[in-house]
């Protein structure tokens, strides 16, 4: 029976209460801050977007951040020029309040809809601010988002004009979330890139860059530059790209010093632009893969009114600036082409030699197809499940795939797995290391080739089938370096399995200790001490040296409800591709050195 509905049902939120309820819609992720685009981290950048946006008008040229990584408290002092004191409890928790609104005191703002603070304040356990201007100040505290107290006077010690805010992320609403030092300064790092000559000071630290976008280009691809960056930079518009040997384009768009990660109209009219100028200057007509193949590129414009897809601010929407900006960055390119010409032939010889390569790698690419096809419709090492991904229809996010090694490790997981949203893709033996190798091996590899079906990610990661790859492996020796050599994989060719939450790892017990009352999973030596101290010294203790050695009945419980997955995170090694290179590829002698140069030799270990 359907249950009724009337005039009780209806409600109204206060702002306040809305943030709160629907905190989403506001700042995205309500995670515990392992990854970098998790809430708590869209809070700081709240704050920091009105401390960074004093800068820009020209007010104040550091910033200054406190910040506890134990309590998760922070603190924000910029040197601008301060809330007006008469409004500074309006602007910290009146929704659509603030300064952003008028173009006079601010011309190129992010926060545009007298949101952010506000949010921040509704979403802290506590939140604080205070304002200085002219030798007096206006603080005011509140709880949750609720005002407890306020305050107006003059300063008893001398003050530089500016605002501070200090708030607590709400522990109710982030679950056991912990502020990342690398995902912190990371931010900053960007703020800097944005905005050369603000020092940003985190616990101590200073953070500045002097070059703008060409310093985030030369961190970012360090060693691998195949040629000097190209580098352009007004007020409204900063554009810097070059090209290395990785097979994947990785860019960073910004909107008013926002990090824009899912691009948008600035970053289309980028590529575009630039697949413009290339052709031009080189009087030919590249194909525009061919042109961004192992392009890592930065764009930054300054607009009066963005639009935003979200609260969030993650991708830029304006499409009306899309044709003037496209002709903009054509001409600005054509023009850096010309002034350095030896480094735009070099541009253009890499592309030559990337046109070439997938012009060969099509020929393998089909002779690779058409052997597949005579071996078998299916993949025989997939064992399919009836749901898969699809991000356009919403559907098949709870799907997953696990590549195991060898038939017995396969068998356990095939009679306990869920048909419907399980699929098991079985390995013959150890993968080929491609850490040296280019695409071409991919294809002339069997097994790897067949991985790339059954995820159907040969063309693009847009159309992996599962939303979980799970690397579900040995935890002996050669079961680490299986996983190890399949991370290589990605890292080096599909690199957005990765970087877009997909590839995990399944934990799985490394002891089983029981009695005749109870059994306990040990996936660690500490969880076997403490469930011998509860069954006594006469457990039965089992150690598990292979999945395969796991019956389906107790398999059935690891990849359940109560499975335990370790996404793979590349967050944290911005130079991923040298760390590869070095622990993967053709440098035994240094790595052996290494490794002799580390070891660690106890008594333990003699005896």
């Amino acid at each position: 029976m359907a249950s009724a509905y009337d005039d009780k049902h209806i409600q109204t939120l206060s702002a306040i209460e809305h943030i709160r309820k629907r905190t989403g819609m506001y700042i995205g992720r309500t995670s515990d801050g392992s990854q970098y685009e998790d809430g708590i981290y869209v809070l700081l950048k709240e704050v920091l977007d009105n401390a960074v946006d004093e800068y820009i008008m020209g007010y104040g040229r550091r910033v200054e951040i406190s910040l506890d990584y134990n309590s998760g408290r922070v603190a924000v002092r910029d040197y601008g020029r301060g809330i007006p004191l008469g409004k500074v409890v309006d602007c910290v928790s009146e929704i659509n309040t603030g300064g952003k609104f008028n173009d006079d005191a601010f011309q190129f703002s992010v926060g545009m809809n007298g949101v952010g603070t506000k949010a921040v304040n509704a979403l802290s356990t506590d939140f604080e601010v205070r304002a200085f201007r002219e030798g007096e100040f206006s603080e005011a505290f509140f709880k949750e988002g609720v005002l407890v107290s306020k305050k107006r006077g003059k300063c008893k010690e001398p003050q530089r004009n500016g605002t501070y805010v200090c708030f607590t992320p709400d522990a109710t609403i982030f679950k056991k979330y912990q502020f990342r030092e690398e995902h912190v300064e990371r931010r900053l790092m960007m703020y800097a890139y944005l905005n050369a000559g603000l020092t940003l000071e985190v616990n101590g630290k200073k953070i500045v860059s002097q070059n703008g976008l060409l310093d985030l280009i030369h961190d970012e691809a360090q060693f691998e530059k195949l040629y000097k960056p190209f580098h352009y930079r007004t007020k409204t518009l900063e554009l810097v790209f070059t090209h290395t040997n990785r097979f994947s384009e990785d860019y960073y768009s910004f909107v008013n010093g926002q990090y824009t990660n899912d691009g948008g109209t600035h970053l289309s009219a980028f590529k575009e632009g630039l697949l413009k100028a290339v052709n031009e200057f080189s009087k030919k007509k590249f194909d525009g893969d061919d042109v961004r193949e192992g392009i890592i590129g930065a764009i930054a414009i300054r607009l009066k009114d963005p639009v935003f897809e979200s609260q969030t601010k993650n991708k830029l929407g304006n499409t009306e600036i899309r044709a003037e900006l496209v002709a903009e960055v054509k001409r600005v390119v054509e023009e850096m082409f010309h002034r350095e010409p030896a480094e735009a032939n070099k541009l253009i010889g890499k592309i030559e030699e990337t046109s070439k390569l997938r012009a060969e790698l099509n020929s393998v690419k089909k002779l690779a197809r058409e052997r597949s096809k005579t071996v078998s419709v299916r993949v025989p090492q997939l064992k399919d499940c009836k749901h898969h991904l699809s991000k356009q229809k919403g559907t098949g996010f709870d799907s997953m795939i696990f590549i195991v090694e060898g038939q017995s490790a396969a068998g356990s997981i095939v009679s306990s797995r869920d048909v419907n949203t399980q699929a098991i893709f079985t390995l013959k033996g150890k993968p080929l290391n491609v850490c040296n190798l280019k695409r071409d091996a991919l294809y002339k590899n069997v097994e790897i080739y067949n991985l790339m079906q059954s995820l159907d990610i040969e063309e693009t990661v847009d159309r992996l089938r599962y939303q979980k790859v799970i690397l579900a492996t040995d935890a002996d020796v050669d079961g680490l370096h299986i996983r190890n050599l399949l991370i290589t994989l990605f890292v080096k060719f599909f690199d957005r399995v990765i970087r877009e939450g997909h590839l995990y790892i399944l934990e799985t017990p490394l002891f089983r200790v029981r009695n005749k009352k109870e059994t306990h999973y040990c996936y660690t030596e500490e969880d076997r001490v403490s469930a011998i101290e509860r069954c006594g010294k006469n457990a039965e203790i089992t150690r598990f040296k292979g999945l395969g050695e796991i019956d389906a009945k107790e398999f059935k419980e690891f990849i359940g409800k109560k499975m335990r997955l370790t996404p793979v995170d590349c967050t944290q090694d911005h130079n991923l591709q040298d760390t590869i290179d070095f622990y993967m590829g053709n440098n035994t002698p240094e790595r052996r050195k290494y490794i002799m140069d580390k070891l660690v030799i106890t008594e333990d270990s003699m005896s």
